[in-house]
Order: C-alpha cells, then structure tokens, then sequence
C-alpha cells in the first residue's frame, strides 16, 4: 500500500454505498491507509460523478444491491462510455449468479460483506498496482537482479496478508525464520523480500535447495573444502555460507539434510562458524538464516530424520505459506500479473488480456503445483495463443482436469437470445467457482439447500432457515460465535431457534432429544 503513495500521493477512491454506516465504515478504512474518499449514496450519483470526474477516481468500490440503480446496472452504464476505472465489488445478500454477472461484466474484484479492513484494502492496493501500469518494468528487473520486496507480492487473501505481516515483522531483526508450504507456493519470494526489507539488503542472498544435492556433497557445497581434502578435490572451494557471509542464506527443503550435516548446520547456527572439509581450524561467518520446508519438520523429528536440537534452533520463527487452492483469492490477481508480464515479454510489448470465462476456469482449478503451475500454465498459454486475449480454450490441459466445467459462449450468455441450456451450464459453473471463493462451501460436499420440496413448492423460510441452522453448524463444528456472526444473528437468538426448532449443537443433522 505504501508504494503507491510515496510514488503518486494519495488515492483518489470513490465509495458507492447506499447504506450509511457501510460508507462510514469503509471511509475509515480507505482512509487510515493515506487515501481520499468520495461517496455517493446510489449508483446513479456515483455514474454522474465519475462522468465529470474526467479521470479524478483510481478506484471505485460498489455495491451490488442498492436502490434506483443497482451495482451491476452502474458497471453496464460505466462500459457503455468507455471508463477503465478498476471497480470492487461487494456482496452481501446477492446470490451467486450477481457476482458471477459483476466479474463477467468487467470487476476488478469482489470482497464479501462484512469485509475487514485489510482485505479492502489489499484490494485497493492491487487495483492501484493495475492502474500505475509499473509490473512490466518491475518483472523485468525482478527477473535479471532477484531484487524482490513485499510490495512484489501478489496478495488479496486475508491468509497471505497475515504471511507478509509476519514476514515484514521477520525482516526487522536476524531471528532464524523457518517457511513452511507445500512446493510452489512462493517461500522463496517471501525469503528475499525478508532480505530486501532488512538491514542486510544488498548483501549477498545465496540459495541452496539441500533437496538437489548429492548427499555425499552436501557438506563440501555448504561449507566448502581445501584442496586435497578427499579424492577429486583438485582446488579449494568456497561454500554456499562463506558466499553468504554478510548476508542472507536459504536453505530450501532442510528437511532432506543427512543427518550428518545437521550437526556442523547446527554449530553455524549456535556459534556463528564454519568447518571447511579438511581445514584444521574453523572460520567465523555471519550469514541470516532463511530455511524452508515442505515436511512437517515435528514429524521428521519424531521418526529420527531430523535433529530435535536443531530444529528448535531454527524454528524460533515458523511461518506457514497457504496452498493457492486454499487462497482463491489470489488467482485472479496472479493471473493478470503472469499474463502481463509474459505477453509484454513474447508479444513484443503488447499488454494481453484474460476473459472472464478463463479466469473463471483458472480459478476453479485446485492448482496441486500451486503458483508455479499456474505461471507455467500461463506463459504456455501466451507463447501459444494468436489472439489479443486468452480464453478458456487456451488452457485444455486444466480444462481436461474439471470434467464438470463446460466451456461455453459467454457472449451468448449475455445477450438477450441466451440460450437456457447454456445459461444453466454457466450458473452450475458460478456455483462451483465464486462459492468457494465466497465461502469456501467446497469443503463440504452437502451445501446445497433445495427452494422446493419434493411436491414441487415452494419450501417455507422456517424449513430453508431450519436447515441453513444446521448446515452452518456443521460447516464450523459447533463454534456458536462463529455461527451466529455467519448468519448474521446474535447468540441469544441463535440459541431461540435450536431451541425452536429441536437442534442438537453437538449433532445438527438429527433431532434434538
């Protein structure tokens, strides 16, 4: 957030809210992070202020549901005369297929209410990096030097923030930080922004992956060796922490690090030296220790893989990265950041874009290889497309693997000759893609409620209520506060109706005795 500020100044945000105490509430939010709020109370003023704004706004935040001129209405309107004001959205009572609408019809974002203000924020934020047009300029320096800061990281996800909050907390002192996260999440772009945010930035930033290495060398690479110190040593050599020294080492995967290797890891890190292969004395080193890991390094202890001494030596700062299927979030900002990069890099600097339809194939997709495979997945699809845009039929391989996705003409879908069939191919789409990003609904198979019983009707709001009850206990296994805050009701009425209704807590899906 602070980039765009010390760069441009403050931000021009324009806030589209019918309801008053929402507009408050988001102005102090906007507002804390350095920027200017104007407000509009319906979607007709705020179209009439961005019309004689002449390019004042960075960024619009709208609402969906608002009287006079709904959100969606406002994002028709403002297309039809051509603005490029990056638009978040948000839903409250809106249904799934509104969002889906809202994407399609050209948002930046969407934020689900009641919405903290850290993840307006971070929004706001990655609409400005949009709007300042600086990511291609930026990935190619990050590309040839490795300078990497937090304002690098791509992040919109409540569970991302709080990993650069750490990080940056991380980077202010030396204390031995551990990255923990499955391969391709990106622990070592949060090791080299700890490094750039730090007193050590400039210094040397050396990576080992201790995974890739050759057990019988893993000693001579990390600490070097003398000449003639074993058969085939014909010169000395320098190791990985003497290159290091006055800066940061990253020891990627240390959990594949024999045994034996440990114990000189372990003498580095308490007393700050080194044993060189075959030299007699040891030598002083002053390197930060950055490890990471993809094993649960408390296990690896526990079945003798990894030195109980050692690991709590280096696990004084443990940082745990989210998997990106657990962080949906960050997909569509990712995508635009690959998409942009690789295209300015191949399509001789020509800005390439991604349809709302391939965006929303790319995020319904769990990602196994996490960020890695998707900017593979991306950069294929930039070397391989002709046109200006990348769409679902660009990405068969991800296509191939969600047999319940359909590729369909989203154009069709929005004009008024709609075919139903398509229509409901889309709609079965929007649930499965904005319902895990809304409310992570996909961890439970059993999350639809039916708006009919079996004769065909209607169902009553007592039973479809009833039934909501026991679905969100379930979902967040009793925790009454955070039922009750989910269904946007107090405790002692949630506790009226399990009474009301005969719901056992500790068992929503039978009667209560």
């Amino acid at each position: 957030m602070t980039g765009y500020n010390e760069l441009k100044g403050a931000a021009q945000i324009l806030v589209v809210e019918d309801d008053p105490v929402q507009r408050r509430l988001l102005k102090n939010a906007i507002e804390r992070h350095g920027h200017v709020v104007h407000q509009a109370e319906n979607g007709r003023i705020g179209l009439e202020m961005v019309k004689r704004g002449g390019g004042l706004y960075n960024v619009i935040v709208l609402d969906l549901m608002m009287p006079e001129m709904t959100g969606l209405e406002f994002l028709e309107a403002a297309h039809e005369f051509g603005t490029q004001i990056p638009v978040i959205v948000q839903t409250g009572q809106g249904g799934i297929e509104t969002v889906v609408q809202a994407m399609r019809a050209g948002a930046f974002d969407f934020v689900v209410k009641p919405v903290s203000p850290e993840r307006i924020a971070n929004s706001i934020a990655n609409a400005l990096k949009l709007d300042q047009r600086e990511i291609k300029a930026r990935s190619g320096r990050r590309a040839r030097s490795g300078a990497v800061g937090f304002d690098d990281i791509v992040s919109a996800s409540p569970a991302m923030i709080r990993v650069i909050d750490l990080a940056q907390r991380a980077s202010q002192s030396n204390i031995p930080v551990v990255l923990e996260g499955e391969s391709g999440v990106g622990k070592e772009l949060v090791a080299r922004a700890i490094q750039s945010a730090g007193d050590r930035s400039g210094k040397p930033f050396v990576t080992v992956n201790c995974g890739a290495i050759p057990h019988n060398l893993v000693e001579s690479i990390l600490f070097g060796h003398e000449k003639g110190a074993f058969t085939g040593a014909t010169e000395r050599h320098v190791g990985k922490f003497m290159e290091a020294d006055g800066g940061t080492i990253f020891l990627d995967e240390i959990g594949d690090l024999p045994l034996e290797v440990q114990v000189k890891l372990l003498r580095a890190v308490q007393q700050g030296e080194i044993e060189t292969v075959g030299a007699r004395t040891a030598h002083k080193v002053n390197v930060r220790l950055i490890s990471a890991t993809n094993k649960d390094l408390i296990e690896e202890v526990k079945n003798g893989h990894f030195r109980e001494d050692l690991y709590y030596r280096l696990n004084v700062f443990p940082i745990t990265i989210p998997a990106l299927r657990k962080r949906k979030e960050d997909i569509p900002h990712l995508v635009r950041v690959f998409a942009d990069r690789f295209s300015t890099e191949q399509k001789n600097g020509r800005r390439m874009t991604v349809s709302a339809g391939a965006m929303a194939l790319l995020t319904a997709y769990d990602w196994p290889g996490n960020i890695r495979q998707l900017e593979n997945a991306i950069f294929r699809a930039v070397v391989l497309t002709e046109g200006p845009e990348l769409t679902e039929t660009d990405f068969p391989q991800i296509a191939a693997q969600l047999p319940e996705y359909e590729v369909v003409d989203h154009l069709a879908l929005v004009s008024d000759n709609a075919r139903p069939e398509l229509v409901a191919a889309e709609y079965q789409v929007a649930q499965s893609v904005i319902g895990e990003l809304t409310a992570r609904i996909n961890e439970t198979p059993d999350n639809a409620i039916a708006s009919t019983n079996p004769a065909g009707e209607v169902r009553t709001l007592a039973d479809v209520e009833e039934e909501l009850i026991r679905f969100a206990l379930k979902f967040y296994r009793g925790q009454m506060s955070q039922v009750a805050r989910k269904l946007g009701i107090g405790r002692s009425t949630l506790y009226r109706k399990l009474k009301d209704y005969g719901i056992d807590p500790d068992n929503p899906q039978k009667d209560a005795a």
